[in-house]
């Protein structure tokens, strides 16, 4: 469950950090005092958004495994 919805995470991450790259060249002219492309910003946002991904997938894994089976099974 986790690498499933951490690999969606990854692909979304690198997609949008392609677009992002591909977009900043289009807003340069409306950034003042900083530069279009900082790797540092690029990197600790990508951080950020895979340590939520990965805490998003986590918290419902989490509650499932403490659910017992038979009465799951009992409830539907």
């Amino acid at each position: 469950m986790l690498g499933q919805g951490l690999v969606l995470g990854l692909i979304g991450v690198a997609l949008g950090a392609a677009g992002a790259l591909a977009l900043t060249r289009l807003i340069r002219g409306l950034l003042f005092g900083i530069s279009s492309f900082d790797p540092l910003t690029f990197v600790v946002m990508a951080a950020l958004l895979t340590a939520v991904t990965l805490a998003a997938c986590w918290v419902p894994a989490r509650r499932a495994t403490r659910v017992d089976p038979m009465v799951a099974l009992r409830y539907e």
